[in-house]
């Protein structure tokens, strides 16, 4: 509603000025119907692009309105040298131009007659007196140029460069985010994995949520494949977003930054190392490869398996623990069990106890990106 009446306020103030123009202005006064019909259609088409533009970002305007100032500052500092290089190389009677006053107008000679010209008409004679100067008109309209090129070209790289300076009303701060606030940027893995929900519920994550458009898109993908396994890992993962969306202790929204210095065919890999260097932020997955690759490309990566191994109870050798052979290993006599947490368990001589549970004796535990391995044997001294 208030909006409403702010358009509404809008369109009577042009249409006032425009009928102030009309009736009281001088200039154009024989096209009065033309002037109120401009106001008006000039209101309505700053309305139009009010609506068309939905999405505004105070950051945006923040760094239009830095680089406005930063242009007219330069371009005040060129005008100077402007000014120098003209006057020394050019004389100043094609670099200035004198301005009058006139001071007096008289239509009657000394004797009292009226002055006439040559065609019988009165003759006014003025007289002026120089009261100053002002720059060429060729001058002036250098610096004019000067000026829009300037703002331009100030505009113009505060706007591509805005995710590497954070804008803070009403001053610039030129710093990175600082390290509590750095985005977490979600991959695709991360996401059907579904774990990241329940980390973030914990509240132990208080830095902002993104998920890249193309790792959207990539996730919808999977979800429409043919493939009925890829299909539900797909469905899955949006249905994790759908209760991060709906989550009232995390900050997440879709991210629909442009890449700098990433082709649009490039890997999604490839643009999620891009974008979280752009924007200062870590990412979070579960790929194995993405980890490696992002350690030589220097991006910070936590890896949610990593996660969940540094907080599982810490198992020593020697540790005597109960578990249940559910199927045979790959080397001669092993058998394989689980505990309840996942972590497969590797159990020499145990091929024979396949269903049984036995106690066995901790001989090493095996800790990697992609989970945690523990090795035993029987122990056949606890019964």
């Amino acid at each position: 509603m208030l909006q409403l009446f702010l358009r509404v306020f809008l369109v009577l103030a042009f249409l006032a000025v425009g009928m102030s123009y009309a009736w009281r202005g001088t200039l154009l006064a024989e096209y009065r119907i033309v002037l109120i019909l401009g106001a008006v259609v000039l209101a309505v088409l700053a309305i139009t692009i009010d609506l068309v533009v939905s999405r505004k970002s105070l950051q945006a305007i923040g760094g239009v309105c830095f680089g406005l100032t930063v242009g007219l500052l330069i371009t005040y500092a060129l005008t100077l040298v402007l000014n120098l290089l003209v006057s020394a190389f050019l004389p100043e009677t094609l670099t200035k131009e004198p301005i009058y006053q006139v001071t007096s107008m008289t239509l009657k000679n000394p004797d009292g007659t009226i002055k006439l010209d040559d065609n019988g008409l009165p003759m006014i004679e003025e007289s002026r007196n120089q009261v100053g100067e002002r720059d060429h008109p060729a001058v002036a309209i250098t610096k004019v140029l000067l000026g829009i090129v300037c703002c331009y070209f100030c505009v113009s790289f505060v706007l591509q460069t805005k995710d590497d300076v954070r804008f803070v009303i009403p001053y610039v701060e030129f710093a990175k985010q600082v390290k509590g606030q750095r985005p977490l940027i979600l991959d695709t893995s991360v996401i059907i994995d579904g774990r990241i929900s329940e980390i973030c519920e914990t509240g132990i994550v208080d830095a902002p949520i993104i998920v890249p458009r193309f790792i959207l898109l990539e996730l919808q993908a999977v979800a429409d494949s043919n493939d009925k396994l890829k299909r539900a890992r797909g469905r899955r993962g949006l249905d994790i977003l759908k209760q991060l969306q709906n989550s009232e202790r995390i900050d997440i929204q879709v991210q629909e930054t442009k890449l700098l210095k990433v082709d649009a065919s490039e890997p999604v890999d490839l643009k999620l190392l891009a974008l979280a260097q752009q924007m200062n932020g870590r990412v979070a997955t579960n790929d194995y490869n993405l980890n490696k690759v992002a350690q030589l490309r220097g991006v910070e990566i936590i890896n949610i398996n990593d996660l969940a191994n540094a907080v599982k109870p810490v198992c020593l050798p020697g540790e005597a623990m109960r578990v249940k052979i559910i199927k045979h290993g790959e080397e001669q006599g092993q058998g394989i069990g689980y505990l309840d947490d996942g972590t497969m368990v590797v159990v020499e001589q145990g091929r024979g106890n396949i269903g049984n549970t036995v106690a066995i004796a901790v001989t090493s535990v095996l800790q990697t990106s992609a989970g945690r391995m523990i090795f035993g044997r029987i122990n056949n001294n606890e019964s």
